[in-house]
């Protein structure tokens, strides 16, 4: 197929030059705009865009708030009836819907096979927050700490500070402003000194924090002349009435919010992950999509920059959310993301069908608009206006008069198409949709689609925590000498009724080891390990590891708990040497850097990457090296092409030429033999020597007409050779890029394993200490680590 080609989506037919209109991936990384009125076709033109991004491998996060892009499940590559049944509307009948789309996709040169290859190429999963419909979500993320790049920036990191808490505060009704709330102000100021120091917070914790925050002043007066302790208790009720609603106990559960594990599955096939939120009031809405922005711009800023389109986010209906004016949650990381998400490679696309209520200025470096029928006059005077501002604050051309044509002449399904990187604008009709277009999906029907999937999605794995000895607990801690340092494990969980808190006595180890190669790294290692009573040596290797920074590590303990006796070996210090020295020659034993490796790229895995994330990360480098070998293939191409375009034209010209010299040629011994044949006739009984002169001059023009015949009949097998040159040099640059597509499939790839030993040199063991580890005990008996 013509549209098959890498890098590039098939997204129609132009207008003008009657060819296919084949959009560059890399054009969407500097983002694009979809406006069109109800009925436009904007929805299908933006799904079959979607559609040709999942083919590529790209992945995509979708905002959906009217529930149509559900649509994207609603493939069939039978293109059966029986397929078709359960989702046609009404009244319809859906044998004819199915005809109807196997007549419209074979218009557009698609079929079954192709969407086959769609649904084979990514994973397609609706997402309901705050409903149990498709699959949950968790919002406990949003309030865990930034990433460092972010928490290093002060401005990102009180930007980030400033729409969660807004977005948090307006789901309980209180309108703030960040200058003169106090609420806000308070929690503000909490958010910043947990997550300055890398700590996470839940919305329990958050409560807690309200009632007795770890801040003597907020500016130059105290805390409690600020927010008296009364009116913190009635912000932390309020926030606990949340939290206690069992309809918000669905916001809780679920997958949380980690966009590069929604991005791709655990076997590093890209996703669209449709986000949909029509069922959810509007400040609902607010609040999810501004935490979802959020995280996106957390992941973005951990990203490698790139050329190449590495995800997509996209927003269906932007109303409401990026207005010219006014300042909602989502509209400030929404604007940050469209100034540096390009540099690393995610592509953001906005539709709306109410151009009047957008913020162009925010706009204004968007490179691709496409463009739908408009409804009123008003709507497309607002959009000319933000069209030529753009223009003028970009230095681009624009003319006025051709643009407003162009905007009256459009009808359903044909989009103008602006885009920076082209010449000019480009009328063309959006291609039949491979998904069924059938409207938005209900929350029974998105039910019916996940369901299947919830059953095979397990829960993670439990940290599997040591055995607890019935040890007698006491509620006094064992007397130990100055020199031996003891800390406490943070309690991180809650015990519920009538659960009990104990401390057993283990022991934690930190140690560092650094590798020298394949890179410069090194890895923090940090173990929790049983104490051996009796002659019984310490085993390394029954520890488990704890991710816990040492600096969490707590001096006191928790109030009200019981402590478990130190086994004697454990309140003599010599111990704690051995012990150290054990650790250490264990790490050495043991320990290893086990790296994946591409042998297609070679290329090694960095320390720590899983082979999920290491395969999302050879895709995109796949992508990348792709895009760059088809340039070279183009540049390689493209002088070829054009001297054989050359050499057809001017042999066309040549061909017409020559056949307006037979034509002239072939009337002139018409005329000479038509005037030799009258003149016989009618002259003279005898033939005299001007009328055979005038024959002989014929016969010899029938000579050069028979001749130039000859010259034509050659410039058309020249022009006839030269298209099969054509047609050859197409067939080599075809089989060159489908033997790079096939050259490199980071999916598919069989990975090796290379393992790295430290030296003994490169261990050090930085922390021995006895660790208090907190376990919940409840009235069935059953202990929990209460640091989980």
């Amino acid at each position: 197929m013509e549209f098959e080609k890498l890098g590039v989506f098939y997204l129609g037919r132009t207008k003008t030059k009657e060819g296919l209109l084949l959009y560059d991936s890399k054009d969407l990384v500097t983002h694009a705009v979809c406006v069109g009125m109800t009925g436009s076709g904007k929805t299908g033109l933006c799904i079959t865009l979607l559609e040709e991004a999942a083919i590529d491998g790209i992945p995509a996060i979708i905002i959906d708030p009217k529930g149509d892009l559900p649509n994207l499940l609603l493939t069939f590559p039978n293109l059966s009836p029986q397929d078709f049944e359960p989702w046609v509307e009404e009244g319809d009948d859906a044998a004819q819907q199915a005809n109807l789309w196997k007549e419209g996709l074979a218009k557009w040169g698609q079929d079954g096979e192709r969407i086959k290859r769609l649904r084979d190429a990514a994973d397609f999963r609706i997402y309901t927050p705050g409903s149990n419909a498709g699959l949950p979500v968790s919002i406990l993320k949003s309030f865990a700490a930034p990433p460092e790049t972010i928490r290093q920036d002060n401005e990102s990191l009180a930007e980030r500070i400033n729409t969660t808490v807004t977005s948090l505060l307006g789901l309980i009704g209180i309108d703030t402003d960040p200058i003169r709330s106090r609420e806000h102000i308070l929690v503000s100021n909490i958010l910043n000194q947990e997550w300055s120091n890398g700590r996470d917070l839940d919305l329990a914790g958050l409560i807690r924090k309200i009632q007795l925050p770890a801040i003597a002043k907020i500016g130059v007066m105290d805390l409690d002349s600020f927010f008296p302790p009364n009116d913190r208790f009635e912000l932390a009720m309020a926030l606990n009435h949340l939290l206690a609603s069992p309809s918000f106990a669905s916001w809780m559960e679920g997958e949380p919010l980690d966009i590069q594990k929604i991005l791709y599955t655990d076997k590093g096939k890209p996703r669209l992950a449709i986000f949909s939120i029509a069922h959810l009031g509007d400040a609902e809405r607010m609040f999810f999509v501004s935490l979802l922005l959020n995280q996106v711009l957390g992941w973005v800023r951990t990203q490698s920059g790139t050329t190449s389109l590495r995800a997509i986010l996209y927003m269906d209906e932007i109303f409401g959310y990026f207005p010219p004016v006014a300042n909602p949650p989502s509209k400030l990381p929404l604007l940050t993301l469209l100034k540096q998400a390009r540099a690393f490679g995610l592509g953001i696309v906005l539709a709306t069908q109410n151009p009047v209520d957008l913020d162009y200025k925010g706009l204004a470096n968007t490179g691709t608009w496409f463009i739908g029928r408009l409804q009123t006059e008003r709507d497309k005077a607002r959009m000319l206006e933000g069209l030529e501002g753009i223009a003028a604050g970009t230095g681009q051309k624009f003319d006025r008069q051709e643009m407003e044509q162009l905007l009256a002449g459009l009808d359903k399904r044909i989009f103008l198409m602006n885009n920076v990187h082209d010449d000019a604008p480009e009328v063309f009709e959006t291609r039949w949709a491979m998904s069924y277009l059938r409207g938005p999906l209900t929350r029974a029907q998105i039910k019916s689609l996940m369901d299947p999937l919830k059953e095979t999605v397990t829960p993670a794995p439990a940290l599997h925590a040591p055995t607890i000895a019935d040890a007698p607990a006491r509620n006094e801690r064992s007397v130990l000498p100055p020199e031996i340092t003891q800390y406490y494990i943070p309690v991180r969980s809650s015990g519920g009724a009538n659960a009990k808190l104990s401390y057993q006595p283990m022991l934690l180890g930190a140690a560092e080891v650094h590798y020298n190669k394949p890179v410069e790294v090194t890895q923090q290692l940090t173990l929790l390990a049983e104490i051996p009573d009796g002659p019984v040596s310490l085993d390394w290797s029954q520890a488990i590891p704890l991710d816990l920074p040492v600096e969490d590590l707590e001096s006191e303990p928790e109030a009200s708990a019981t402590f478990v006796e130190v086994p004697a070996r454990a309140t003599k210090a010599k111990s704690y040497a051995t012990w150290s020295k054990d650790l250490s020659n264990w790490i050495y034993r043991n320990q290893r850097l086990e790296l994946f490796e591409s042998p297609t790229l070679d290329i090694v895995s960095n320390p720590g990457e899983s082979e999920r994330d290491f395969r999302v990360r050879l895709q995109q480098l796949a992508r990348e090296k792709r895009d760059e070998a088809v340039e070279k293939l183009r540049r390689k191409y493209a002088p070829k092409f054009e001297q054989l375009e050359d050499r057809k034209r001017r042999a066309e010209h040549a061909v017409e030429r020559e056949k307006e010299q037979a034509k002239g040629q072939k009337l002139q011994t018409a005329i000479s033999f038509g005037a030799t044949l009258l003149s016989s006739f009618m002259g003279r009984k005898r033939v005299g020597m001007s009328t055979l002169g005038r024959a002989t001059t014929a016969v010899r023009g029938a000579g050069r007409s028979m001749k130039e015949a000859d010259d034509v009949g050659r410039a058309e097998e020249n022009v006839a050779a030269i298209e099969q040159k054509l047609a050859d040099l197409d067939a080599e640059f075809k089989a060159e890029t489908a033997a790079l597509e096939r050259s490199i499939d980071p999916q598919t790839e069989e990975l090796g394993k290379v393992s790295f030993k430290p030296t003994k040199a490169n261990v050090a063991v930085k922390l021995l200490t006895l660790a208090w580890a907190p376990y919940w005990h409840d009235a069935q008996g059953e202990t929990r680590p209460a640091w989980e």
